[in-house]
């Protein structure tokens, strides 16, 4: 099984933590299929592992859940990992071997966070104004007061994520399929978490499934 990437830098350490990984307000993805499925593969799979390989304990177990709803909706049977360990446990080879043995799996699918760049520009926002009109001694004269609110700059960030995903046979201890997601995030800085984005990717990852013919019917 891979193992988490490290090293990845105080830059991609900080997005991570800061944006819940990888929330945004507007998202584009493109998806490529690095690893298309074999003839010679033991797929469809029925019983399915889901791991994800990440800093965060709860960003793991949200994604795995994410992907767990959607396989369950395409009638195959699945399993978050997180669901099967502590917070403390290691995610390791052995950790996962013992949960596949446990569960009778014929396959994991593991995704994991591969690559992160950010750029960020100051960015100043337009101010609002009101007028408030008064009347004066003066015949047809009125008075205009501005009265105009400036909201603080803030920082618009853009942030390219690559996410990884591929299945592993069981029987074969081989990796079988596998995609990769190219997410371009535009947000701001001090934009609230929007979790919608860990939904689509799981939605994303199950359909390529589905439509690889990985998944048992």
């Amino acid at each position: 099984m891979p193992r988490p990437v490290q090293g990845v830098g105080t830059v991609k350490k900080i997005l991570l933590l800061t944006i819940g990984f990888l929330l945004a307000a507007c998202a584009g993805r493109q998806v490529t299929t690095v690893l298309p499925l074999s003839d010679s593969a033991d797929a469809p799979y029925a019983n399915v592992l889901v791991v994800s390989l990440f800093n965060s304990f709860d960003r793991r177990r949200i994604l795995e859940r994410a992907i767990v709803k959607e396989l369950a909706g395409q009638g195959v049977r699945a399993v978050a990992s997180t669901s099967r360990m502590k917070t403390t446990t290691p995610l390791n080879r052995d950790t996962v071997a013992a949960m596949v043995e446990q569960l009778g799996s014929d396959a994991v699918l593991v995704t994991q966070l591969v690559d992160v760049e950010t750029d960020g520009k100051l960015k100043t926002m337009r101010p609002d104004a009101t007028y408030t009109f008064g009347s004066t001694r003066y015949y047809n004269v009125w008075s205009v007061q501005l009265n105009e609110y400036r909201e603080p700059p803030t920082v618009a960030m853009k942030d390219v994520v690559v996410l990884a995903s591929q299945v592993y046979s069981v029987q074969t201890r081989e990796p079988v399929w596998g995609i990769e997601s190219t997410i371009t995030v535009k947000r701001n800085l001090d934009d609230p978490m929007d979790y919608s984005l860990i939904t689509d990717e799981a939605d994303v990852i199950v359909r390529r499934l589905a439509s690889d013919g990985l998944l048992a019917k």
